[in-house]
């Protein structure tokens, strides 16, 4: 004959879940009758209209189907419900002419010693700290422990009964270890150990005392920030004749480290703080040993993760100058990423019975991961020169991005956990270097322009400032020559992976007075791409009876920047084209118009990287155009051609030579 188990508190839960399953689908099916049976055709022909008719045939049966089906369902959550309902009444009804014999039984026992003879203990309340109770002295289960409070759990009758199980530490705070399980009867199994709270150790599994198996041992807490995660609980074990020995609990999680902190801004940029390194995770409990003759070890605990490292602070930025001509201040570097924690080592698995296997070492936890490296910061923009200081400042260097953590390593057990990944070094947008200062275009006859300041160097990942432009020269009264214009500021050199900075333009020479020469042109700026060389004036008219004056000779093109990385390098700046020469001076007998000036030399362009060159990664740069010579005034000579700049060093490939300037025919 065989016999049925009925719990009515599991068949009313399963009549609630069905209940559950069959109202959605009720509501679907309400919501589609209507578009699925009213279908309108999509055209007015024959063909049309009988497809749609057809498709809402179809879905008028589904839902005369579904309708059933819901009538069915509804029968069969009813029916059983029903059956939930009368075997909780037979249970009462078969248990009441029972309970008056079990409080006889009970009542001296309770009243004498605390404990029942027959029956469950009582469970420690949430928050009072109590431990579970005992079970009856014969016949009963002990209760769980406590939660948040890591009390033991009750021990088991001493004939037959389960211990309870360990109450958990307190979680999200210091919290105790778990509480140990109950041990058992003589026949039953231990209770298993509470969950450890935040960094502390998982609660050891209740040991069976004949016949059952050990309680499994709890769960290591996690570590507080940055923190080692707990050991997992110990396996309980298992009964002295037959039974197998509890698992050992998982090592707790090691805690993720907290960020560095960013640097400030400033005239020198902070650099960002280093990020935190991650938690150690704890290590697996050990397995419970198994029955003397027959059970199992308990297979050990396995080992918990290490925490990732944190991120490093971002670097700060360096400020503008806030002086005419001034340094733009240097950025900080980004901080370093913090180390991912190293993870725990399995648990070793419990000794086996003389007919039971031994348990299996715990598998080593992962290690964690490196935090990713802090943002590098940029350099900050020189000052534009003034009447006083008239010269460009440079720009502010760049820093360097923090390099990631190295990841933390694996644990070792039945298999070795995986090492932590490497933390990411930035290779965003930053670590620019600042831009030079404008030069000051002075008010003073005659004056020379000031020069453009230099821009940044970049750090490993920027770009190179952009070189300040140089100012015009002023300018001249007669018979006197024009101010020079300034020079352009050199851009700043490029990262390993960036771009050089563009130098600036020369600033036009100032006109020369009248029977002068005009003033020269500036330089270019010498930089990632070579600044314009400024034109020179066209000389002024002869004063009466005078020679006309010389065109000012072009500014010479900027050189090319280096290249330090793949990129390749700059071009070298296109030289100024020189000035028409002055007419001759109204008399009886006209002085000689003025000779035109000459074309200035291109730049020359820039050298390739190193060691790219030799790959044929990086190519020098082209040579800059020549300036055009000036014209000369009647009976004044013509200028001459500036000669193209000559390209760049590189090995594999050099850069060309750019093309001479056109000499000027007279008029």
């Amino acid at each position: 004959m065989s016999y049925l188990a009925i719990a009515p508190e599991i068949v009313a839960a399963a009549a609630a879940d069905m209940d559950g399953i069959g109202s959605p689908i009720t509501a679907a099916n309400a919501a589609a009758a209507i578009p699925t049976s009213a279908i309108a055709a999509a055209a007015a022909d024959e063909i049309s209209a009988a497809i749609a008719e057809l498709f809402g045939n179809h879905a008028q049966q589904y839902q005369a189907l579904s309708a059933q089906m819901a009538r069915f369902h509804d029968q069969f959550v009813r029916s059983l419900s029903g059956a939930a309902q009368t075997y909780a009444r037979a249970e009462a009804t078969g248990a009441a002419p029972l309970q008056p014999v079990l409080d006889l039984i009970n009542g001296p026992t309770q009243a004498l010693l605390g404990r029942p003879l027959i029956g469950n203990g009582t469970s420690g309340a949430l928050g009072t700290g109590q431990a579970g109770g005992d079970g009856g002295l014969l016949i009963g289960n002990g209760t769980s422990g406590a939660l948040g409070t890591g009390q033991a759990g009750g021990d088991g009758g001493l004939l037959i009964g389960n211990g309870g199980a360990g109450g958990s530490g307190a979680a999200g705070q210091a919290g105790g270890a778990g509480g140990a399980g109950g041990a058992a009867g003589l026949i039953g199994s231990g209770g298993a150990g509470g969950i450890g709270g935040t960094g502390a150790a998982g609660g050891k599994g209740g040991n069976a005392v004949l016949f059952g198996a050990g309680g499994n041992g709890g769960i290591g807490g996690t570590g507080a920030v940055g923190g080692t995660g707990a050991v997992g609980g110990a396996g309980g074990n298992g009964g002295f004749l037959f039974g197998h020995g509890g698992d050992g609990g998982t090592g707790g999680t090691g805690a993720s480290a907290a960020a560095g902190a960013n640097g400030g801004a400033g005239q020198t940029g902070l650099a960002g703080t280093d990020g935190g390194t991650g938690g150690a995770s704890g290590e697996g409990g050990a397995g419970g040993k198994g029955g003397l003759l027959f059970g199992a070890g308990g297979e050990g605990g396995a080992g918990g993760t290490g925490g990732a490292g944190g991120t490093g602070g971002a670097g700060g930025d360096g400020l503008a100058a806030t002086t005419a001509g001034g340094t733009g201040g240097n950025a900080g570097d980004g901080g370093e990423g913090g180390a991912g924690g190293n993870a725990g080592a399995g648990g070793a698995g419990g000794q086996g019975g003389l007919f039971g296997n031994a348990g299996t070492t715990g598998a080593g936890g992962d290690g964690g991961n490196g935090g990713n490296g802090g943002l590098a910061g940029n350099g900050g923009a020189g000052g534009n020169g003034d009447a006083s200081n008239p010269n460009g400042g440079t720009g502010g260097n760049a820093a360097n991005p923090g390099a990631g953590g190295a990841g933390g390593a694996g644990g070792n057990g039945s298999r070795t956990g995986a090492p932590g990944t490497t933390g990411n070094t930035p290779t965003t947008a930053a670590g620019h270097g600042g831009k030079g200062g404008d030069g000051f275009n002075p008010a003073t006859s005659g004056q020379d322009g000031g020069s453009g300041g230099k821009g940044g160097d970049a750090g490993q990942f920027g770009n190179g400032g952009n070189g300040g432009n140089g100012a015009a020269g002023d300018a001249a009264g007669s018979g006197h020559t024009g101010g020079n214009g300034g020079a352009g500021g050199g851009g700043g050199n490029a990262g390993q992976f960036g771009e050089p900075g563009t130098g600036g333009s020369g600033g036009n020479g100032g006109k020369g007075g009248d029977g002068a020469a005009g003033g020269n042109g500036g330089t270019g700026g010498i930089g990632g791409t070579g600044g314009i060389g400024g034109d020179g004036r066209n000389g002024s008219t002869g004063a009466i009876g005078g020679n006309g004056g010389t065109g000012g000779t072009g500014g010479t093109g900027g050189t090319g920047g280096k290249s330090l990385g793949n990129l390749p390098s700059g071009d070298g700046g296109v030289g100024g084209n020189a000035g028409t020469g002055g007419n001759g001076g109204n008399a009886t007998d006209g002085g000689a118009g003025g000779k035109g000036g000459d074309g200035a030399a291109g730049g020359t362009g820039g050298n390739a990287g190193e060691f790219q060159s030799l790959l044929g990664i990086s190519k020098g740069g082209d040579g800059g155009t020549g300036g055009d010579g000036g014209t000369g005034t009647p009976v004044g000579a013509d200028g001459l051609a500036g000669t193209g700049g000559a390209g760049g060093f590189g090995i594999f490939p050099g850069g060309q030579t750019g093309q001479n300037g056109t000499d000027s025919k007279a008029g």
